[in-house]
């Protein structure tokens, strides 16, 4: 960490103005406002030519804390747990953010429109560098830690990554891979300690210039990439744009997350995920609210209680497998400092949890449904009826529906895939396109609806339900992981001549990775729990650990289909007992 020493220090304010303005006829408009942002996500104002959300959204409340039109809230608060903090106004992050962009631009020679690959834990320089890249108008890329080499190489070579900015632990998965990556120019390590090879963040901003000016932005040029798993193949490489990220979520985070400039939100979300953007950048500092941070490196229910009992939290966002594994505790116990709005997400929530959190806490849990493409599409909202299992009405600005297979749009109670429809224009909100992928980027559209891929039902009362993936996409602890690439990872094993992985019920993350392994003859007399745990070591080394298969199965043989789709559908049937 080395943004210890500027926790009790205030920087000097540069005498520049912030923010864009509008001009029309040579007379000086007054910057857009958040009212402004949120009748442009509501479609009632057209979208500006301009936009950047660091000079537009940050920068503005930088000067609402100068002029006292925002309460003495942190815009960053980030703990570790042991001891070390950090707190940081709009002001400072501002200027720390404004000496991370010269880094970026100077020593890393990187210029607008590049992109950086970001594989940073939850630290402060992540919020950091994300709002750097947003001031220099270079395109950012996060990713969890969690990823291999493998993982890193496709994701670089297939991004034509410029940079890759990394903590220590993940220096050796890229250096097995840099001669592979023929685009990649500069590597950028975020540590105290140096390493050959690398530039250190640490050392570079030490000396930067706190003088930067943002860079004009087009609202619709390219603000972030993130990678999404699907059925068959690699990741996806989903574009967002600065207004669909910047300005998209100003209606999430005054609705759903019930955020005003006075909470601090804690969200739990892996940086590697769009979930850290909307509730740990976007929807939380559009409203002017400050992001509360725990580095928790691993999971830990009492660490969990005890941040909420010494911190004075107000909003809280987490995967549903959070909230079932704290009900599992005695709740009443501990008295929450300010907690008052529980969010969650990622997953299906099960009604017993949401019973179990209020019967203990006396709150209320407020699920959400939305995708990385898109944003969030249902939600329950503060002060709607919550009807257990339901995943709430759609939000603005969209028209959520229920269709079938040829576009058309189901009655109330029947079963289709969840859809938006589209009006002439596609949505700003919307993400730009899969990069490189215009037959993936087309297939998201069925006659005038954006189709999601997931299969759901709409009450008479207009609540809506998840029934499941219409692809083979599994969703564990808020995690998207495609069987391919499990499937691929297995083959690569002496063991494996043919397997199939699918999703399997489970009581604290909903649902986990389950393979179906038939074995080549040399291994068909192992050890079934020793060949189990080396062909889940052998999937943790070939990919990220997180998409292991928990459950293994040996069998004979795989039902004789045609696709591996169709094959999966069988087996998931009888695993969930459909069959």
């Amino acid at each position: 960490m080395i943004f210890f020493r500027y926790q009790m220090f205030r920087f000097i304010w540069l005498a520049k103005p912030t923010g864009r303005y509008l001009h029309k006829d040579h007379q000086l408009w007054a910057p857009l406002t958040l009212a402004d942002f949120e009748a442009i996500n509501r479609c009632e104002r057209s979208l500006p030519k301009n936009f950047n959300f660091a000079g537009d959204v940050l920068d503005q409340w930088s000067q609402k804390e100068k002029t006292g039109e925002r309460p003495d809230n942190p815009a960053l608060w980030w703990v570790n747990g042991k001891g070390a903090e950090v707190k940081w106004s709009f002001e400072e992050l501002g200027s720390l953010s404004r000496k991370a962009a010269n880094v970026l631009i100077k020593p890393c020679g990187l210029k607008r429109g590049d992109r950086v690959a970001v594989i940073l834990p939850r630290i402060p320089e992540w919020w950091l560098i994300n709002v750097a890249c947003m001031r220099t108008g270079l395109v950012f890329m996060p990713g969890t830690t969690q990823l291999t080499a493998k993982d890193i190489l496709y994701r670089l070579r297939a991004s034509k990554a410029k940079c890759v900015v990394v903590s220590e632990e993940v220096v050796p998965a890229v250096e097995s891979i840099m001669s592979e990556c023929p685009d990649l120019k500069t590597k950028l390590l975020v540590s105290p300690h140096s390493q050959n090879g690398w530039l250190s963040f640490q050392e570079l901003f030490q000396s930067a210039s706190e003088e930067h000016s943002c860079v004009e932005t087009g609202s619709q040029e390219p603000v972030a990439i993130y990678f999404t798993s699907g059925t068959t193949g690699a990741p996806k490489m989903a574009q967002h744009s600065q207004s669909s990220l910047g300005i998209g979520y100003t209606l999430c985070g005054r609705y759903w997350l019930d955020l005003k400039s006075s909470d601090i939100i804690w969200n739990m979300s892996d940086t590697g995920w769009i979930k850290a953007a909307i509730g740990s950048v976007f929807s939380s500092w559009l409203q002017g609210a400050c992001v509360f941070v725990h580095r928790m490196a691993q999971f830990d229910t009492d660490t969990f209680l005890d941040t909420l009992t010494t911190y004075p939290i107000t909003t809280l966002c987490s995967a549903p497998t959070v909230y079932r594994m704290l009900v599992q505790k005695d709740l009443k116990r501990y008295k929450f400092k300010k907690l008052r709005h529980c969010l969650t997400g990622g997953e299906p929530l099960n009604p017993e949890v949401l019973e179990q959190w209020k019967a203990q806490t006396g709150l209320e849990l407020y699920e959400g449904y939305g995708q990385t493409e898109v944003g969030i599409i249902c939600a329950n909202q503060k002060g709607q009826e919550i009807k257990p299992g339901s995943m709430g009405k759609g939000v603005q600005p969209y028209d959520v529906q229920i269709i079938d297979e040829n576009g058309n749009v189901l009655p109330p109670g029947k079963e289709g895939e969840i859809a938006l429809r589209l009006q002439t224009t596609r949505p700003f909100c919307f993400f730009s396109e899969y990069v490189d992928n215009p037959e993936k980027t087309a297939a998201t559209i069925r006659g005038n609806f954006y189709v999601t891929g997931d299969r759901g039902v709409m009450d008479s009362d207009g609540f809506f339900w998840f029934v499941g993936r219409a692809d083979d996409v599994i969703i564990s602890s808020g995690y998207r992981i495609g069987p391919f690439e499990v499937e691929s990872a297995l083959i690569e094993h002496p063991a494996v001549v043919e397997s199939a992985v699918v999703s399997s019920p489970d009581p604290i993350r909903g649902e986990v990775v389950k393979a179906f392994v038939v074995l080549s003859a040399p291994f068909k007399s192992s050890n079934p729990e020793k060949l189990t745990l080396e062909l889940q070591d052998h999937v943790k080394k070939s990919t990220a650990p997180y998409k292991y298969p928990r459950k293994v199965e040996f069998v004979p043989e795989l039902p004789k289909t045609i696709t591996g789709k169709i094959k999966r559908n069988v087996l998931r049937d009888h695993e969930w007992g459909r069959t």
